[in-house]
């Protein structure tokens, strides 16, 4: 006898135990019938809802964990994946490193006891197999509109933009002031968290769309603003905000004090900065913890050079001791331990020399959480509820920071604590270079200013478009974000551009309410855990600018898609046909994916034990037939 017929008779109690959870009074499940009828609804899962670039998260997941029941290679089936990710994230292996994963705070797996699945170490994975595999985007269209847009500015906003409309069929040209592209992806974000090689492989299948690079090109002064828009029939402006802001603090004019985005501007540019052997980095967010190990990095290069000849020393007292150990092994062995003691606390009181200040306290910094904690395994010092109110000078260059201590008082604006200065626990800290990372504002160029508001950030619509018609913006110029978001923005700007150029209307798109939680059967789900990238040896990480993780195994990864709870779409788990006692659920696994169940409207009574069977969330009871 199958289960099925003999919940034909199941109590209400005993359903609600088979299935780990309650069932309402009002619904029927013993030989009852309903006027409601299973229907199936696709709906937004959270990761989604929460990426700012809106990526198919769920679909290049149950691409690859369903490669088996589809009966595709793993191989067909990563490149499926690829596709789906690539569609609205041309940058996947880019953003699999810097991106502070947003979409995986809204996991639904997060209210399990194995935490949220590793969403961004997937998204890495599956940029380097498109890298590996050398896979190429594809264009939504081979006909040719006939249109021309310029896009100014390379960074992700930019080249989002451009690879959008390229597929489209429209002849792109980017403007980008610096030598080579990638905005701040590669003038801000450091090569250990970001190597050149892969964005400029992301950047160059991009290009192979057929889209025109322009680089060393600065508005205002290679080609004005006002006949940019004459010669083409619409302008993207992704400048982003590549100027650093100050504190207007006595002294901050000193030759050896920069902002973060300067320093590491120079930096990445391979410029040569000499920052000396204590470097204080003012401000809690990402820009700050960059500069921070940046400048741990650039010490270390230093201190390679000075210790060579003590590594020589070393290495000779090492091999003396190893001859020495034939005839008294346990005093040698003693002699060893305290000679790699004693370079192991050198290594330390040389590497301990960056400083950061921060007003309030480590759970208010807006930095990416786990490169705080890379920073303070890196050996960097946090001076916390602490603020700078002068640059202390001698003869043009900052030899100090004079600070002030703080402490935490009712919340601002933007939710946290508002700092409140300590009478009379001023104090000074001695520095060699001092960084201010306190954040970034957009240079316009000439002829952008009247799109501009007050603070001087450029000002659109929810279609992305300036005052100006044809022309658009999006990114850090419209305000700061993470590099997902600029992302985000240069794919639905190119929308209402492509729109606007056949003289379309823009239809926004309806914000769907994501699957709750409360709304799944989380016990139906076995315990899995959660895949996390590899760190490289702390010596190693910081004496070099080598990347500092590893991207995660193929058996990982595989692992690691497994773990997605497909929420809010069918993936064949079979509860909803077990359960049914009327037997009306069916399989065909010739339908495409998310439809491989039916029902036989004939048969259902509209019992409801499908959708309390459903764990994730898809079938829902609907109006009958």
């Amino acid at each position: 006898m199958q289960e099925s017929t003999i919940l034909t008779q199941i109590s209400r109690e005993d359903l609600e135990a088979k299935l780990g959870r309650g069932v309402p009074e009002e619904i029927v499940v013993r030989n009852g019938t309903s006027w409601k009828c299973p229907v199936y609804v696709q709906r937004i899962p959270p990761c989604r809802d929460a990426c700012p670039s809106s990526e198919d998260i769920r679909g290049y997941l149950t691409s690859i964990s369903q490669a088996g029941m589809l009966k595709i290679s793993h191989e067909t089936a990563l490149d499926q994946a690829w596709e789906l990710l690539t569609d609205k994230n041309p940058l996947p292996a880019t953003h699999g490193r810097i991106c502070p994963h947003p979409c995986e705070s809204g996991c639904n797996r997060q209210y399990m006891t194995d935490g949220a699945v590793a969403i961004n170490n997937m998204e890495r994975f599956i940029g380097d197999h498109g890298l590996n595999r050398k896979l190429k985007y594809k264009k939504l269209t081979d006909k040719v509109s006939g249109k021309k847009v310029a896009v100014v500015g390379s960074g992700p906003a930019g080249l989002s933009c451009a690879y959008q409309l390229a597929r489209r069929g429209h002849k792109v040209t980017i403007f980008e002031a610096f030598e080579k592209t990638g905005g701040m992806l590669r003038y801000g974000i450091p090569t250990y968290r970001l190597p050149d090689e892969i964005l400029d492989a992301e950047v160059q299948n991009i290009l192979d769309l057929g889209v025109e690079l322009k680089c060393n090109t600065r508005i205002g002064r290679d080609i004005s603003f006002g006949d940019m828009k004459k010669q083409f029939d619409a302008v993207f402006l992704g400048l982003g905000a590549h100027k650093g802001s100050v504190m207007d603090i006595p002294g901050e004019d000193s030759a050896n004090v920069f902002t973060a985005a300067s320093f590491l501007n120079r930096v990445n540019s391979g410029a040569k900065v000499e920052i000396g052997s204590q470097v204080i980095v003012i401000g809690g967010g990402d820009s700050a913890m960059d500069a921070a190990r940046v400048s741990l990095r650039l010490q270390a290069e230093l201190d390679a050079a000075e210790a060579s000849g003590d590594a020589g020393a070393y290495d000779h007292a090492r091999a003396e001791m190893d001859k020495k150990a034939q005839h008294d092994e346990e005093t040698v062995s003693i002699e060893k331990t305290a000679l790699d003691s004693a370079r192991s606390a050198l290594r330390v009181s040389k590497y301990t020399k960056v400083t950061v200040l921060y007003r309030r306290t480590k759970d208010e910094m807006p930095a990416i959480a786990k490169d705080v904690v890379e920073a303070e395994h890196e050996g960097i010092h946090f001076e916390l509820l602490t603020a700078p109110v002068e640059i202390v000078t001698n003869g043009g260059r900052a030899t100090g920071v004079k600070c002030i201590r703080m402490e935490l008082g009712a919340p601002d604006s933007s939710g946290r604590r508002r700092p409140v200065p300590v009478a009379g626990s001023e104090f000074v800290i001695a520095c060699d270079t001092i960084i201010m990372g306190i954040g970034q504002v957009p240079e316009l160029e000439q002829g952008m200013e009247t799109l501009a508001d007050k603070w001087g950030w450029l000002s659109v619509d929810k279609t992305f478009n300036t005052a100006t018609p044809g022309v658009f913006a999006g990114g850090d110029v419209i305000g700061l974000g993470i590099s997902t978001r600029s992302v985000g923005h240069g794919r639905l700007a190119a929308r209402a551009i492509h729109a606007y150029l056949l003289g379309e209307n823009i239809n926004l798109p309806h914000k769907a309410r994501p699957v709750k939680h409360t709304e799944m059967r989380l016990g139906f789900y076995p315990p899995s855990k959660r895949h996390e990238e590899q760190q490289i040896p702390l010596d190693e990480a910081t004496r070099t600018f080598k990347e500092t993780t590893r991207t995660i195994s193929f058996e990982d990864a595989l692992s690691e898609s497994k773990r997605c709870l497909s929420c809010g779409l069918c993936f064949v788990c079979d509860q909803c046909r077990i359960y049914c006692p009327r037997e009306a659920i069916e399989r065909d696994f010739k339908r495409p994916q998310g439809k491989v169940m039916h029902t036989d409207y004939t048969r259902c009574n509209g019992c409801h034990v499908c959708h309390l069977a459903c764990p994730c969330g898809y079938i829902q009871m609907g109006m009958g037939l």
